[in-house]
């Protein structure tokens, strides 16, 4: 069954002060879906080293994430996809890790704010920016 992907930009702001922003990503959280576990560790790094977030609101908060969203594990097959993807599509090896963990969940649709809005990938996943038109 086809779902949606939420990349680490929208998760992040659900802890950050921009509140159209904030409130666009509860709504899709809120609607669920899956993250990867690379996901988790990006937003680890960024609520540590940009949010200034202690680690224990760091692990409630992926605590919390884990609960609401599946999580799709790193695996050789991911590696493998994602540098096949990196090449096809020119991306960077860390965007098409996300790319293939969301293909892996067999997701129809990728919400991330960082890459290219309403590419098709592989003829099966779109990628859509969620925050498009919100200052």
């Amino acid at each position: 069954m086809p779902g949606s992907f939420l990349d680490s930009n929208v998760i992040l702001y659900l802890a950050a002060g921009e509140q159209a922003k904030a409130d666009r990503a509860e709504e899709l959280v809120t609607q669920g879906g899956t993250v990867s576990v690379q996901v988790l560790n990006e937003v680890a790094n960024v609520s540590r080293r940009k949010m200034k977030m202690s680690w224990p609101e760091i692990r409630t908060f992926l605590i919390t994430i884990r609960e609401l969203l599946n999580v799709e594990s790193n695996t050789v097959g991911t590696h493998e996809t994602g540098i096949d993807l990196a090449e096809q599509y020119r991306l960077s090896v860390y965007d098409s890790m996300i790319v293939a963990a969301a293909l892996l969940a067999n997701c129809d649709t990728l919400f991330s704010e960082d890459l290219h809005d309403g590419l098709l990938i592989r003829g099966r996943l779109r990628i859509v920016n969620p925050f498009a038109g919100i200052s």
